[in-house]
Protein backbone atom coordinates (compact mmCIF):
# COMPACT_ATOMS: atom_id res chain seq x y z
CA UNK A 1 0.00 0.00 0.00
CA UNK A 2 1.29 3.47 -0.83
CA UNK A 3 1.69 6.03 1.94
CA UNK A 4 -1.51 7.89 2.80
CA UNK A 5 -1.00 11.62 2.11
CA UNK A 6 -3.41 12.42 4.93
CA UNK A 7 -1.64 10.39 7.64
CA UNK A 8 -0.67 13.50 9.60
CA UNK A 9 -4.23 14.85 9.47
CA UNK A 10 -5.67 11.53 10.61
CA UNK A 11 -3.24 11.36 13.52
CA UNK A 12 -4.40 14.82 14.61
CA UNK A 13 -8.02 13.71 14.27
CA UNK A 14 -7.36 10.56 16.31
CA UNK A 15 -5.86 12.63 19.12
CA UNK A 16 -8.35 15.50 18.81
CA UNK A 17 -11.47 13.37 19.29
CA UNK A 18 -10.17 11.50 22.35
CA UNK A 19 -12.17 13.81 24.64
CA UNK A 20 -15.49 13.34 22.79
CA UNK A 21 -17.17 10.85 25.15
CA UNK A 22 -19.24 13.42 27.14
CA UNK A 23 -20.69 14.84 23.91
CA UNK A 24 -21.59 11.37 22.64
CA UNK A 25 -24.17 11.08 25.41
CA UNK A 26 -26.34 13.66 23.66
CA UNK A 27 -26.17 11.74 20.37
CA UNK A 28 -27.84 8.69 21.92
CA UNK A 29 -31.39 9.64 20.81
CA UNK A 30 -30.03 10.45 17.35
CA UNK A 31 -28.61 6.91 17.20
CA UNK A 32 -32.08 5.47 17.79
CA UNK A 33 -33.47 7.70 15.02
CA UNK A 34 -30.71 6.59 12.64
CA UNK A 35 -31.18 2.88 13.37
CA UNK A 36 -34.94 3.15 12.89
CA UNK A 37 -34.45 5.18 9.70
CA UNK A 38 -32.02 2.55 8.36
CA UNK A 39 -34.81 -0.04 8.58
CA UNK A 40 -32.59 -2.68 10.14
CA UNK A 41 -33.76 -6.28 10.07
CA UNK A 42 -32.98 -8.93 12.67
CA UNK A 43 -29.71 -10.76 11.95
CA UNK A 44 -28.48 -8.31 9.32
CA UNK A 45 -24.73 -7.75 9.26
CA UNK A 46 -24.11 -4.10 10.09
CA UNK A 47 -20.97 -1.95 10.06
CA UNK A 48 -20.88 1.27 12.08
CA UNK A 49 -18.21 3.60 10.68
CA UNK A 50 -16.84 6.17 13.11
CA UNK A 51 -18.57 4.49 16.03
CA UNK A 52 -17.09 6.72 18.73
CA UNK A 53 -18.47 5.50 22.06
CA UNK A 54 -20.64 2.91 20.34
CA UNK A 55 -24.07 4.49 20.65
CA UNK A 56 -25.16 3.46 17.14
CA UNK A 57 -23.47 0.06 17.27
CA UNK A 58 -25.11 -0.87 20.56
CA UNK A 59 -28.49 0.46 19.44
CA UNK A 60 -28.24 -1.65 16.27
CA UNK A 61 -27.26 -4.73 18.29
CA UNK A 62 -30.27 -4.21 20.58
CA UNK A 63 -32.41 -4.17 17.41
CA UNK A 64 -31.13 -7.66 16.57
CA UNK A 65 -28.36 -6.87 14.08
CA UNK A 66 -24.93 -8.56 13.99
CA UNK A 67 -22.68 -5.54 14.49
CA UNK A 68 -19.10 -4.62 13.69
CA UNK A 69 -17.91 -1.13 14.61
CA UNK A 70 -14.84 0.87 13.61
CA UNK A 71 -13.23 4.05 14.90
CA UNK A 72 -9.93 5.87 14.50
CA UNK A 73 -9.59 6.79 18.19
CA UNK A 74 -8.66 4.00 20.64
CA UNK A 75 -9.79 5.97 23.71
CA UNK A 76 -13.34 6.13 22.34
CA UNK A 77 -13.31 2.40 21.57
CA UNK A 78 -12.41 1.73 25.21
CA UNK A 79 -15.57 3.63 26.23
CA UNK A 80 -17.58 1.78 23.56
CA UNK A 81 -16.49 -1.60 24.91
CA UNK A 82 -17.52 -0.58 28.42
CA UNK A 83 -20.87 0.67 27.11
CA UNK A 84 -21.36 -2.68 25.37
CA UNK A 85 -20.51 -4.55 28.57
CA UNK A 86 -23.11 -2.55 30.51
CA UNK A 87 -25.71 -3.13 27.76
CA UNK A 88 -24.82 -6.86 27.67
CA UNK A 89 -23.82 -6.86 24.02
CA UNK A 90 -20.32 -8.24 24.23
CA UNK A 91 -20.74 -9.87 20.80
CA UNK A 92 -20.11 -6.56 18.98
CA UNK A 93 -16.78 -6.62 17.12
CA UNK A 94 -14.76 -3.43 17.73
CA UNK A 95 -12.01 -2.39 15.31
CA UNK A 96 -9.51 0.44 15.47
CA UNK A 97 -9.21 1.64 11.88
CA UNK A 98 -9.58 4.23 9.16
CA UNK A 99 -12.84 4.87 7.27
CA UNK A 100 -10.82 5.42 4.09
CA UNK A 101 -9.16 1.99 4.44
CA UNK A 102 -11.84 -0.32 5.84
CA UNK A 103 -10.19 -3.59 6.97
CA UNK A 104 -13.01 -5.85 5.76
CA UNK A 105 -13.52 -8.02 2.66
CA UNK A 106 -15.75 -6.94 -0.21
CA UNK A 107 -19.50 -7.52 0.24
CA UNK A 108 -19.29 -8.16 4.00
CA UNK A 109 -22.29 -6.19 5.29
CA UNK A 110 -25.99 -5.76 4.62
CA UNK A 111 -25.96 -2.21 6.02
CA UNK A 112 -23.29 0.43 6.62
CA UNK A 113 -24.12 3.14 9.15
CA UNK A 114 -22.34 6.30 10.23
CA UNK A 115 -23.42 8.90 12.77
CA UNK A 116 -21.37 12.09 12.36
CA UNK A 117 -18.36 9.86 11.60
CA UNK A 118 -17.50 9.26 7.94
CA UNK A 119 -18.02 12.98 7.25
CA UNK A 120 -14.61 13.68 8.82
CA UNK A 121 -12.72 11.50 6.34
CA UNK A 122 -10.79 13.99 4.19
CA UNK A 123 -11.67 12.45 0.80
CA UNK A 124 -15.42 11.87 0.21
CA UNK A 125 -14.86 9.78 -2.90
CA UNK A 126 -12.45 7.46 -1.11
CA UNK A 127 -14.62 6.92 1.96
CA UNK A 128 -17.73 6.41 -0.16
CA UNK A 129 -15.93 3.90 -2.37
CA UNK A 130 -14.87 1.95 0.71
CA UNK A 131 -18.32 1.99 2.28
CA UNK A 132 -19.82 0.77 -1.01
CA UNK A 133 -17.12 -1.89 -1.43
CA UNK A 134 -17.92 -3.62 1.85
CA UNK A 135 -21.68 -3.65 1.17
CA UNK A 136 -23.37 -6.73 -0.20
CA UNK A 137 -25.27 -6.44 -3.51
CA UNK A 138 -28.34 -4.28 -2.93
CA UNK A 139 -27.15 -3.44 0.58
CA UNK A 140 -27.88 -0.01 1.96
CA UNK A 141 -26.16 2.88 3.60
CA UNK A 142 -27.59 5.25 6.21
CA UNK A 143 -25.85 8.14 7.91
CA UNK A 144 -26.36 11.28 9.98
CA UNK A 145 -24.60 14.53 9.13
CA UNK A 146 -24.63 18.21 10.12
CA UNK A 147 -26.10 20.65 7.54
CA UNK A 148 -23.84 23.66 6.91
CA UNK A 149 -26.66 26.18 7.40
CA UNK A 150 -27.51 25.07 10.95
CA UNK A 151 -25.62 25.46 14.22
CA UNK A 152 -23.07 22.65 14.12
CA UNK A 153 -22.22 23.33 10.48
CA UNK A 154 -21.80 26.99 11.34
CA UNK A 155 -19.56 26.08 14.29
CA UNK A 156 -17.30 24.08 11.98
CA UNK A 157 -17.10 27.10 9.66
CA UNK A 158 -16.33 29.29 12.68
CA UNK A 159 -13.49 27.00 13.78
CA UNK A 160 -12.13 26.84 10.22
CA UNK A 161 -12.02 30.65 9.97
CA UNK A 162 -9.83 30.83 13.06
CA UNK A 163 -7.58 27.83 12.35
CA UNK A 164 -4.73 27.07 9.93
CA UNK A 165 -5.95 26.00 6.47
CA UNK A 166 -6.98 22.37 6.05
CA UNK A 167 -4.60 20.20 3.97
CA UNK A 168 -5.00 20.60 0.22
CA UNK A 169 -7.42 18.08 -1.22
CA UNK A 170 -9.47 17.60 1.96
CA UNK A 171 -13.19 18.33 2.04
CA UNK A 172 -15.01 20.35 4.75
CA UNK A 173 -17.17 17.97 6.86
CA UNK A 174 -20.37 20.09 6.66
CA UNK A 175 -20.57 19.56 2.90
CA UNK A 176 -21.95 16.13 3.86
CA UNK A 177 -25.02 17.96 5.18
CA UNK A 178 -25.93 19.38 1.77
CA UNK A 179 -28.48 17.15 0.00
CA UNK A 180 -27.28 18.18 -3.45
CA UNK A 181 -23.69 17.31 -2.61
CA UNK A 182 -24.78 14.01 -1.08
CA UNK A 183 -26.64 13.11 -4.27
CA UNK A 184 -23.54 13.78 -6.36
CA UNK A 185 -21.29 11.75 -4.07
CA UNK A 186 -23.61 8.74 -4.04
CA UNK A 187 -24.36 8.87 -7.77
CA UNK A 188 -23.24 5.79 -9.68
CA UNK A 189 -22.85 3.71 -6.53
CA UNK A 190 -26.31 4.09 -4.98
CA UNK A 191 -29.87 4.74 -6.02
CA UNK A 192 -31.35 8.18 -5.35
CA UNK A 193 -31.11 8.86 -1.61
CA UNK A 194 -33.97 9.39 0.79
CA UNK A 195 -33.63 12.06 3.51
CA UNK A 196 -35.13 12.83 6.88
CA UNK A 197 -34.35 15.55 9.40
CA UNK A 198 -34.20 15.70 13.17
CA UNK A 199 -33.09 17.84 16.09
CA UNK A 200 -30.60 17.01 18.82
CA UNK A 201 -31.21 18.95 22.05
CA UNK A 202 -28.19 19.70 24.25
CA UNK A 203 -28.97 20.87 27.82
CA UNK A 204 -27.16 24.10 28.73
CA UNK A 205 -28.00 26.45 31.59
CA UNK A 206 -26.57 29.35 29.59
CA UNK A 207 -24.73 30.02 26.35
CA UNK A 208 -21.58 30.37 28.46
CA UNK A 209 -22.14 26.89 29.88
CA UNK A 210 -22.51 25.53 26.36
CA UNK A 211 -19.27 27.22 25.28
CA UNK A 212 -17.34 25.80 28.23
CA UNK A 213 -18.70 22.33 27.48
CA UNK A 214 -17.70 22.60 23.82
CA UNK A 215 -14.22 23.77 24.74
CA UNK A 216 -13.69 20.77 27.02
CA UNK A 217 -15.17 17.91 24.98
CA UNK A 218 -15.32 18.77 21.26
CA UNK A 219 -11.88 18.37 19.72
CA UNK A 220 -11.83 21.19 17.14
CA UNK A 221 -13.04 23.77 19.70
CA UNK A 222 -10.69 22.40 22.33
CA UNK A 223 -7.63 22.67 20.07
CA UNK A 224 -8.61 26.14 18.89
CA UNK A 225 -8.83 27.44 22.46
CA UNK A 226 -5.55 25.75 23.40
CA UNK A 227 -3.82 27.45 20.46
CA UNK A 228 -4.79 30.87 21.85
CA UNK A 229 -3.73 30.25 25.45
CA UNK A 230 -1.03 32.93 25.19
CA UNK A 231 -3.31 35.45 23.46
CA UNK A 232 -5.99 36.33 26.04
CA UNK A 233 -7.40 39.29 24.14
CA UNK A 234 -7.81 37.25 20.94
CA UNK A 235 -9.31 34.35 22.92
CA UNK A 236 -11.82 36.65 24.61
CA UNK A 237 -12.90 38.03 21.23
CA UNK A 238 -13.26 34.51 19.82
CA UNK A 239 -15.35 33.41 22.79
CA UNK A 240 -17.65 36.39 22.40
CA UNK A 241 -18.09 35.55 18.70
CA UNK A 242 -18.92 31.95 19.54
CA UNK A 243 -21.47 32.94 22.17
CA UNK A 244 -23.16 35.29 19.72
CA UNK A 245 -23.37 32.47 17.18
CA UNK A 246 -24.71 29.88 19.63
CA UNK A 247 -27.05 32.32 21.34
CA UNK A 248 -29.51 32.21 18.45
CA UNK A 249 -30.00 28.47 19.11
CA UNK A 250 -30.26 28.58 22.91
CA UNK A 251 -33.66 28.79 24.63
CA UNK A 252 -35.33 27.13 27.62
CA UNK A 253 -31.97 25.74 28.81
CA UNK A 254 -31.30 23.71 25.67
CA UNK A 255 -29.30 24.27 22.48
CA UNK A 256 -30.95 23.21 19.22
CA UNK A 257 -28.76 21.22 16.82
CA UNK A 258 -30.43 20.21 13.53
CA UNK A 259 -29.17 17.12 11.71
CA UNK A 260 -29.82 15.35 8.41
CA UNK A 261 -30.34 11.61 7.82
CA UNK A 262 -29.63 9.96 4.47
CA UNK A 263 -30.46 6.41 3.31
CA UNK A 264 -29.68 4.85 -0.06
CA UNK A 265 -29.53 1.39 -1.63
CA UNK A 266 -26.45 0.15 -3.44
CA UNK A 267 -26.69 -0.39 -7.19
Amino acid sequence: MTEDPFDALKKRQRDMWASFAPTATFTTPVAAHLVRFAQLQVNEAVLDVGTGTGVVAITAARAGARVTALDLTPQLLDVARENARIARHMEIVWTEGDAEHLPYPDASFDVVLSQFGHMFAPRPDVVMSEMRRVLKPHGRIAFATWPPEHLVGRIFAFVARHSPPAPAGSSPPPQWGNTGVIGERLSGRFAAPFHERGVMWVPAMSVEHFRVFMESSVGPMQKLVESLADEPATLAKLRAEFEALAGAYHADNVVRQDYLLTRAQAV
